[in-house]
């Protein structure tokens, strides 16, 4: 039997048997900060544990030199990181703010289609709903996976504005514009496939970017 082993069970022979103690009582130490909890026992009207058992649940080791023993903490055991979801009020404020960035495309695509006048004054409105919603959730955003979805959102309302820009500029100058010109434009694709993206993420509640709002 090795010194350090020897001296351990002394240790917690001399906490729990002490002549004259009381009958152990169901009672156990919970430390703070550290999973687990170790037996206490009542001896002369003062509780005590097995230093052991206490090193271990403090993730400390015991060193013994002569009549010496020390007790070195090591700090708590790192824990499994708690996996950060959307929170609720970003939850909603997202969804809102997706909401009307797709009322913004579903009637400038309306417009294109079907030829509609199309101006600044016009899209107006959409714009800016689409805009407050967006900052909106982002002051909601309070988990790591809140700000990234956030960004991702911006970067929506950023594409929204530059298409919008687009296809108001087009009709200002008189250019004409095919039914099916959002069809086959790039930016229209990437609004798109953003907004998928985040609907995605938005029913399963956790971030997941995978490029397509960039």
């Amino acid at each position: 039997m090795g010194r350090k082993s020897f001296y351990a069970k002394l240790i917690c022979m001399m906490v729990v048997v002490v002549p004259g103690m009381a009958q152990p009582q169901q009672r156990t130490l919970v430390v703070d900060g550290h999973p687990g909890h170790v037996p206490v026992i009542e001896a002369g009207g003062n509780p005590c544990v097995g230093i052991v058992s206490l090193a271990h649940l403090v993730n400390g080791s015991l060193s013994f030199s002569g009549n010496q023993i020390t007790l070195t903490l090591h700090g708590a055991p790192a824990s499994q990181p708690e996996s950060q979801g959307f929170s609720k009020d970003f939850l909603s404020a997202g969804i809102e703010a997706m909401s009307e960035v797709r009322e913004w495309h579903g009637v400038l695509q309306s417009a294109v289609r079907y030829g509609f006048p199309t101006n600044a004054g016009w899209v107006s409105p959409y714009q800016n709903a689409a805009t407050a919603s967006v900052r909106q959730a982002s002051v909601a955003a309070s988990t790591e996976s809140d700000h990234n979805a956030a960004q991702l959102l911006t970067k929506e309302l950023d594409h929204m504005q530059q298409l919008s820009d687009k296809m108001t500029s087009a009709r200002k100058n008189l250019t004409y514009i095919a039914p099916d010109a959002l069809e086959n434009d790039p930016l229209d694709k990437k609004i798109v496939n953003c907004a998928h993206a985040l609907g995605a993420m938005a029913a399963s509640g956790q971030f997941h970017d995978d490029g397509s709002c960039h």
